[in-house]
């Protein structure tokens, strides 16, 4: 069960966590965001994950940032996380941007994906959006 992030500053685990997700020098500022930024939110699985969203209207959503902590991987916190996600925010439309090491795992939980080519030097970066069926 994803709980909100609610502290003014992330305890020193999350802080570990948030760092596969973004360069360890972004987390601070990243996490900032999340706390200042009405449109984003911060979610929490037991401390284990995370997922960071920005709600771009009232139906569609961006993941912003998602890790699972290497001895949870491959258990299905994120797509457990991403579905959350979905159900809290009546989520129509969920999109992320990701490098070639995540794209598998949108590709499998269901999200049609779109190289965006070398966006950064030696980095293809994919586009990946689902659009889930109306109610």
């Amino acid at each position: 069960m994803l709980s909100k992030a609610a502290a003014i500053r992330p305890s020193p685990q999350i802080k570990r966590l948030m760092a596969f997700a973004m360069a360890k020098e972004r987390v601070e500022a990243e996490y900032d965001q999340y706390v200042k930024n009405p449109n984003r939110y911060l979610y929490l699985m037991e401390e284990a994950a995370f997922i960071g969203i920005e709600l771009k209207d009232a139906s569609r959503c961006e993941i912003r940032h998602i890790a699972v902590g290497i001895d949870c991987r491959s258990s299905g916190i994120g797509s457990r996380m991403i579905e959350e996600v979905i159900k809290l925010h009546n989520i129509q439309e969920i999109a992320a941007e990701t490098d070639v090491d995540a794209v598998g795992f949108y590709r499998k939980i269901g999200f049609n994906i779109k190289s965006l080519g070398e966006k950064y030097p030696g980095r293809e970066r994919f586009y990946c959006a689902k659009t889930l069926p109306s109610k």
